[in-house]
């Protein structure tokens, strides 16, 4: 890991234990979550959702350096609603899909669709599934 990186900003520490029906936290007992399966009716939260929300995340901070590079400023307003799918592929596995919806209020279209494929590029959660899962952003 280190060899790609040219200087590590911040490693987050994460223990979890039952897989899907288990619990996680970190290692500064800042985040502890029950984990349940998608569709158990038992509480707790799933991998998919928890992606969803760490993409979101990073995604807006990219949003911010992307309009910082393209002189636009973002709205306050700023959201990304994500939708982690799970499902199975033709050999029998399992695979994931996503789609973030990024909210601009305010901005011209062309305005949004270029923060966007430039914070699609800066985003470390974007490299990290590039080529590897299907992404697709609505823009409304």
């Amino acid at each position: 890991m280190t060899d790609v990186l040219k200087n590590i900003i911040y490693t987050g520490r994460t223990r979890t234990t039952g897989g899907r029906d288990g619990h996680g936290k970190s290692t500064d007992g800042e985040l502890v979550v029950g984990l349940s399966r998608p569709g158990s009716g038992r509480p707790g939260s799933n991998p998919e959702q928890l992606l969803g929300v760490g993409w979101s995340a990073c995604f807006i901070g990219a949003l911010h350096r992307a309009g910082q590079s393209l002189s636009i400023r973002l709205p306050e307003d700023v959201a990304v609603a994500a939708d982690i799918s799970l499902g199975n592929t033709a050999d029998g596995g399992f695979a994931l899909a996503a789609k973030l919806s990024v909210e601009l209020p305010g901005l011209a279209t062309e305005d949004k669709a270029r923060l966007v494929e430039a914070a699609h590029q800066l985003c470390p959660y974007s490299k990290a599934t590039r080529g590897n899962i299907e992404v697709t952003f609505d823009i409304p």
